[in-house]
Parts: C-alpha cells; structure tokens; sequence
C-alpha cells in the first residue's frame, strides 16, 4: 500500500500537477521574518475551501469570492477516504476531481496550500482516514507503527502515545523532508517540529505564538472563524469586530501567514460528517456561507482589513519594528526601514473601555477590543470594531415541489415501506453483542439486531394493564427500538457524549416476541488520542417487569443485519430505483417508520441556491438525481434560550459558548442542494425515513438577499473610495462613504429607510433620532435606484454635515434588492 504525505504544502500549482507530487512553479524558501517566493518576501492571506464540501461547478465563484475579499491562498485538506475507497481503488472524480480544483486557484493567480494529511480530523468522517485502514494487522492510527505513518495537528497528544508518539513525530518530519518538494513543510500544533520543518500555530488566537526556532516565520494555519455544529447543538458566531481583532493584532505581532478555517466551510454530503452528531451543514460562520453566499459584514470587514494590511507589507516584512506603551492596555507596534517608510499598528486589548490616545502629535480614539491600522503612521485607514461595510439579511423562500408530470392534477409520491428487522438473509447470529463499526466497517450508518422473548400468559401485566420497560444501554450513537414490528421509540446521545440509554414501555403479548433494534452511527469520530478504536453499538439490553423482576437479555441469541433493505438495493439510484414495487399515492403516510418517498421534480425557478427543508420530518437521509444530500434531522437544540444571546459583545476572547444563537430551535431544517444537481426537470427525489415524518411539507428553499444595509460614521476611516471598477481607486483617504451592492443580476429596487444624523436599530429595524437630515432619501434614491452597485459620499455637498451640533453623525441605509 502507498502511503501519502503529511503536513502543510506551501505550492505554486503548475499544469504538471499530479495525484501524488505538487510541483513547484518557483522557489519557496523562508527565514525567520517569513516565506519568500522567487525571492520575494510575502505577506500571505489563506482561506480554507475544502473541495469536497462543495460542488465543481461552485469552485470558480468560491475562489474568486475569496480573491475579491482579498486573499491570496486558497487552502485544502485532501481527504484520503474519498480517494481511496478500498485498497487500491482511486476515485478524483465529481467533488473529489483535486486536480481541476488546483487549476481553477491557478487560473485565478493564486497560490495553493495543499494540506495532505491523510489524516486531517476537521469533523470529517474517521478523521479523513479509510475505515478499512484500522483492519489491517498491525495498525494503530496516530503513533509509531509500520502500517501507519500519517499525521496533522499531532502536538495535543503525542504525550498520550508516550516514547511512541514522540518517535513517530520525527519520523514524520524526516520522511517529508526527504521527499525533496522543494517547498517547506510546516506542522501545525507541533511543538517539537524538528528543523526544517516550520511549527504553526491553530486557535482564535495566535498574536503571542513563537515559533519554536527563530529561524522561522509566525505563522497562523487555523484561523477559526466559528465552530462546527452537532444534531442537537447550537450555533456558534464569531463576531466580525473580533475575527477582525485577531487577524490585525496577528499581524500587529510580527505574523506572516494567516489561513481562516473556514473561510467557506460548506456541505457534508452524503455520509461525510464526523464527529460524531456534526450536522449536515458545515458552514462554520464563515466569511462566505454554506451557499457560496458572502456573509455580509464579516466578508466586507475583512476585505477592507486585508486592503489596510497589504498597504503595510513592505515594511512589515522588510523594516524594524517597535513596541511603544500609550498607556493600560494600550500598545503600538511601529514598523519603520531605511527608506523612511512607517507603519504602526495601535491595539487597545481593554475589553470593557474605549480609549483616546496621543501618537505623535495627534489624537486617536480607539474602542475596546480594538486594533487600528496606519499605514503612514499618520492616517487612520481602518479599525477593526468600526464595521462601515454592507449587511445583508438573508431569507429562505419556499418553493413548493412541482411534479415533473404535468399531466398529474395532484402532487404524487412512490412509497415503499420497509419492515422491521432482518430482511433477506441474516448476516451472522451469536450470543451477546458486537461492535457496531466493527461489524458494519462504516459501509452503513445501521445495524438490526433481532432477538425473541417468550412471555407466559400467566404474566401479572397482562391481566393488570401495566406495560414492561425495555432499557437498552449503548456506547453510541443512535438507535430505534421495535416490539412485534411495532416501533417503541428512540434514543441518541450528543455532541459531547455518545453514550446514551433507552428506556420505554413496551408492549408485549402472550407467547412470543420479537424484539427488534436498528443501531445507528452518526459520522465517526474524527481525532484524538486512540480514536481508531472508540466503538459504537448496542451493549446490554433489558426487561423490567416481568413476573416483577428484570430480564436481561444481553446474552441472549440475537441475529444481525448490515444496513437497511432499500439501501442495499440502492433504490436512491441508477437501476436500483426501479428495484421495488412503490406503491404511488397522493396522500403518502404520515408519521410512518422506515419508509422511503419518492417524486419526480422540476427544478426550483430562479438562479439561487437551493436549500431542502425537512423541518417535518423525522429522521433520515436524501437524494437528488442519486447524489447524496446527506443526513437530515432536525432535533430541537438542546440548550435553553438563556444559553444563547440576542446581541454578542464582541469584546474580550472568543469562545465556542460566547455568542451562541439557535437554542431550542431545529439543529437543522435546511440542506444544500447543489443548484448543478438539478435538471430543467425530471429530477429524482428520494427520502428515507427512520421514524417518521410528514413528506407533503418538504419544500425546496431559494436563499436570497432581502435586504442591504449599511451604517458609515462621519469619522470612519477610509481607504479611499473605491470606483465601480475594482482596479481604480480615487483619491479620497478618508472621506467615508457607505456602498451598496447586490447579488448579481438584480439591482435596488427601494430605498426602506434612510437617515443621515443620529439613526439607531440595526439592519432591519432602523430608527431615526432627533437629529436627521430630510434630504437623505432623495440622495440615496438618486445616488442607488436601478443600480446593482452604488456609492454615497458623507459630504457636505449630499447631506447638511453641520446639522447636529456636537454629536456624532451617521449614515443609515436600509435597500432592497430584486
């Protein structure tokens, strides 16, 4: 078996790109300041887009998204799991096509970081290792084996393999050297990356990280830009004051490369999540959303700080810097070299109070929690707290399913209804339990397990009314229980504990029962120490109430199954569609178990993405045109709304639990569908449905902007006015002015609210204040209407700027596109 490479690759892709060697286009080299390219010095902004957690035809909009916010790398995982589904058998087709992925950031004039693990854990499925590595002899994942010899983010538990992991660590670093790329290597949270392999740093933080050789360039390989998300958990958001904080003070710092993780996180399609219980969706509140949307303001506000960084690059990298104290938690860094050029980076780490400091001769007000930018060590260009860029509102709008038949007056579905227990021929029978992932190696998420009890019709319960209790106890993840074909109920753990127990009445007959288990995984787990060997599965099962004592039923006979009957046919699919008899019906079951669901569609109107929302059914999985949407369940949080904030303070250090939304709602009711997976129409719809739902409520969803916001400062610093051409720009450093922009193909059809003075409220619910210029409509509607793209100058030749005496003065605007 050919093993993969390991760690971080800087590259220049060339056309010579091949499956196992990135070539070069120029030479990459570094030193203690930072990496140099062609013998050039760079200052490099990265964003995490991993291929297949999104779609080909998505690639080339991705990436210019991110080049037009200003980045320079574009960085991925490459997932050994999708490249090699069985020994030896290759697959870099569809969403796993690496190749065209690296052409289009070619094409696009940028750099690729190519990260190749094949281990890279990032909430994918076994940590991006195939399952069937585990079953050869000999191998234990993540320390000094032969079988096994792959690595990443290694630091945080090399102590746990001992002697081991410290040996394997070097090994590592050793092997890639010697593979002579001619690109450096880099090992991100290893603090014992031997020379020359550079250390990396991976936190929302890393302004005070040292490499662990003065040799080496500060840099930053996971900048985090939310977190990922559980069935059952809440959503994690990252505020853009804050992203933005840590980027400028990283810099501020002496860093050289930051990568943001994610920068669009995407999809996990089909059954790709990890975890385990990491939703469908992997969007990560990242600068561009799960769509291929940008998340406006943080897209924006990081674009304008990437201009503000770039303009100091050449001293940064080249000159001297400076540590100067403007008083209690204020600090600037002056970066200063022979040709007389200046640069200063001014952090206020207050995380409660603003502060107004002195910097040569002149005045800066910098709020809490803040960084300021000056390029010339004179003019104020930018401030990471003051957010003076677009918010858009987004809206999901519903399309109801629309039969591809016209001929049919009411909307039809096939059904087909599985029953439970083992179908076909059993797979195998022993006394006790087995591992689930063992037994079903990952090929399924289910597993039956069948077992009879005989019940005498003497029994005090069944002349009383009362009911047994059936307690099941499992290590993980999930589980339906059924009695005599009859469903009982379900249990699951969580995001942070797999483990979990089953207890309901049950009803039972005279004579015999049929105890019937269907055993779920719900992605795999991803990292830690040994995670190759954590299982999952059935462990004990019980019955409370029999002749007013306990059976255990744990080593009893019981029979098992691997997967579910309609997935083994592939009924989702190709021929297998046509491999059972539905049964049509315009009025398709409710509420119904193990059911499958079937439609023949046309596409949803528009050119938005499409979502699928699946907030009434149970609990499954779906597909279009036999392309895997992935798991759907929209399991309610399990947080109560005091757990969750209506406003974030961005101030002070992130964390997962600071600035949380979504408790006691869905996890998640919408899925990505890929608008490339439809056709015109004749599209193929399939659902499989665990423990029943209501399938007349499915509907497609078209994500849309709403609104367009804006709010600009009299006193917001700029970095001059930007014209409709992107590579112009007009001399007006710091003239604020607020731009509107709308999605591609539409353009500002109404002005909702504007108001030049002292406006409150946010996006969506402005106010005006006391003070409030009346002309600001007609400016606006003048300067906007019927425009895709417009731009207002806050001057005195728009807006009366002498109207409020003495107070701070401001532009709000509320747009609506279409």
């Amino acid at each position: 078996m050919k093993l993969c490479y390991i760690f971080w690759l800087l590259c220049l892709v060339s056309t010579s790109l091949t499956f196992t060697l990135v070539y070069a286009a120029g030479n990459v080299t570094y030193d203690g300041r930072s990496l140099i390219i062609d013998g050039q010095r760079k200052l490099l902004i990265s964003a995490s887009i991993h291929y297949p957690r999104s779609v080909p035809a998505m690639w080339p909009g991705l990436v210019q998204t991110a080049k037009e916010g200003g980045v320079d790398v574009i960085e991925t995982y490459v997932f050994w799991n999708g490249h090699e589904l069985s020994p030896g058998n290759y697959y870099f087709g569809g969403r796993f096509d690496l190749v065209n992925f690296a052409k289009i950031v070619q094409e696009a004039g940028m750099y690729l970081i190519l990260r190749i693990g094949p281990f890279v854990a990032a909430e994918w499925n076994f940590g991006g290792v195939p399952v069937w590595l585990h079953y050869i002899p000999g191998t234990v994942f993540r320390t000094y084996n032969q079988p096994f010899m792959i690595e990443n983010e290694y630091g945080n538990y090399e102590d746990h393999y001992k002697e081991d992991g410290k040996k394997y660590a070097l090994w590592a670093a050793k092997m890639a050297v010697s593979q002579n790329t001619s690109v450096p290597w880099i090992m991100c949270q290893q603090w014992d990356a031997p020379d020359p392999v550079i250390d990396t740093c991976n936190s929302f933080y890393c302004d005070q990280f040292t490499p662990t050789s003065p040799n080496r360039p500060k840099m930053w390989t996971e900048n985090w830009s939310g977190w990922s998300k559980t069935f059952g958990g809440r959503d994690a958001q990252r505020p853009a004051e804050d992203f933005a904080f840590s980027v400028a003070h990283f810099f501020q710092k002496g860093g050289t490369v930051n990568n943001y993780y994610m920068y669009h996180g995407g999809t996990n399609f089909g059954r790709t999540a990890g975890g385990p219980f990491i939703t469908t969706s992997y969007d990560f509140d990242a600068p561009v959303d799960e769509y291929g949307l940008p998340r406006l303001p943080k897209w924006g506000h990081l674009k304008e700080l990437h201009k503000a960084i770039k303009l100091c690059e050449h001293v940064l990298l080249n000159g001297k810097s400076v540590n100067i104290s403007l008083g209690p938690s204020v600090e600037a860094d002056v970066y200063t070299d022979s040709s007389g050029a200046c640069a200063v980076f001014i952090a206020n780490v207050d995380d409660k109070n603003d502060k107004t400091v002195e910097f040569q001769n002149a005045s800066y007000h910098l709020p809490a929690w803040s960084v300021s930018i000056l390029p010339d060590c004179k003019n104020e260009v930018f401030n990471t707290a003051k957010v003076s860029t677009q918010t858009n509102k987004i809206a999901m709008i519903p399309e109801k399913l629309q039969q591809s038949d016209k001929g049919q007056k009411t909307f039809k579905w096939d059904v087909w209804k599985e029953n439970p227990g083992i179908w076909g021929k059993a797979d195998f029978a022993v006394n006790g339990f087995v591992d689930h992932i063992n037994t079903t190696k990952d090929t399924t998420d289910y597993l039956w397990h069948t077992t009879s009890i005989s019940v005498d019709e003497n029994e005090e319960f069944l002349n009383k009314g009362s009911k047994p209790v059936l307690l099941i106890e499992s290590k993980g993840h999930a589980l339906h229980a059924f009695v005599n074909q009859k469903y009982q109920g379900t249990a699951y753990g969580n995001g942070s504990h797999s483990a979990f127990t089953f207890k309901n009445p049950i009803s039972l007959k005279a004579g015999k029962n049929e105890i019937a288990i269907l055993s779920l995984t719900v992605g795999l787990q991803t990292a830690g120490p040994f995670y190759d060997f954590i299982g999952a599965g059935v462990t004990s099962v019980q019955i409370k109430g029999l002749n007013n004592k306990t059976i255990d039923l744990s080593s009893n006979a019981w029979t098992y199954k691997i997967g579910v009957q309609g997935e083994h046919l592939r009924i989702y699919q190709g021929d297998g569609l046509n491999s059972m008899n539905w049964t049509s019906t315009s009025k398709p079951p409710k509420g119904q178990t193990l059911t499958w669901y079937k439609a023949i569609v046309d596409a949803p109107p528009g050119d938005e993405p499409v979502g699928l929302d699946m907030l009434y059914m149970g609990k499954g999985f779906a597909w279009l045109n036999g392309e895997g949407i992935g798991r759907y369940w929209p399991r309610l949080s399990e947080f109560k709304k005091e757990d969750c904030v209506e406003e974030c303070d961005y101030r002070g250090k992130f964390n997962p639990d600071k600035c949380d939304t979504g408790c006691g709602e869905p996890s998640q009711k919408w899925y990505h569908v890929p608008r490339s997976w439809f056709k015109p129409s004749g599209n193929v719809l399939v659902i499989f449905e665990e423990k029943g739902g209501d399938p007349t409520k499915i509907t497609f969803v078209r994500r849309k902007v709403s609104i367009a916001c804006v709010l600009v400062a009299k006193d917001q610093p700029s970095l001059g006015l930007l014209s409709q051409d992107e590579n112009m720009m007009e001399n007006n450093k710091n003239v604020p002015f607020a731009r509107l922009t709308c999605p591609s193909n539409s353009v500002i059809m109404a002005v909702k609210f504007a108001s030049f003075g002292t406006p409150s409220g946010k996006c969506g619910a402005y106010l005006k204040g006391d003070c409030h210029d009346s002309n600001s409509s007609i400016v606006v509607e003048k300067a906007c209407l019927n425009k895709n793209d417009c731009v207002i100058k806050l001057t005195e030749e728009n807006f009366k700027t002498n109207l409020c005496s003495g107070l701070s003065t401001k532009l709000a605007v509320e747009v609506t596109c279409s």
